[in-house]
């Protein structure tokens, strides 16, 4: 009898193996309205960012070897498809400015109360833990993006898109 469950079980898992989720890969064009797109970061700020929140805030998700074992990769696209429902990094600047920087100060806020990266991502992805260093320079730079855009929101203008290569 237990044998017989094992083996159901079995085949049942084995079975899950081909029923994988799509993956969350970059789109064409979706370096456009990215959240460095507009305006310049330090390099620390950028590299913050993309290593404790674009795995699931973006459209670029680097996986690890579990998401490919089933039921775990069900699990991750579900959660990847909620946090990019709530925040996408990389379609950030196609929402109104005014949404852009009240999304940018909830971020902060998530980041300096410890709720972001949730506590069950950074168990696993250890390198996702911000220091206070980088919660420091992260909050020096939406503070200052934040400004920049109540300045032009007041002028009546648009932020315009910044180069940030070579940084």
């Amino acid at each position: 009898m237990i044998r017989k469950s094992l083996l159901v079980l079995g085949l049942i898992f084995l079975g899950m193996q081909f029923v994988r989720p799509a993956k969350n890969t970059p789109v064409a064009g979706s370096h456009d309205h990215d959240l460095f797109s507009r305006h310049t970061a330090p390099a620390e700020v950028r590299a913050a960012f993309q290593r404790a929140c674009y795995d699931c805030h973006s459209n670029e998700t680097r996986y690890p070897w579990y998401a490919e074992v089933q039921p775990a990769g069900w699990f991750l696209a579900t959660h990847v498809r909620d946090g990019k429902k709530h925040l996408n990094f990389s379609e950030f600047w196609k929402q109104p400015e005014g949404r852009a920087r009240r999304q940018l100060e909830a971020c902060l806020d998530e980041i300096t109360e410890g709720t972001m990266p949730l506590a069950s991502y950074t168990w696993i992805h250890r390198q996702a833990r911000l220091t206070d260093a980088e919660i420091e320079a992260v909050a020096a730079w939406v503070e200052k993006t934040g400004d920049e855009l109540r300045r032009l929101d007041a002028a009546g203008r648009k932020s315009p898109t910044l180069s940030v290569s070579g940084e």
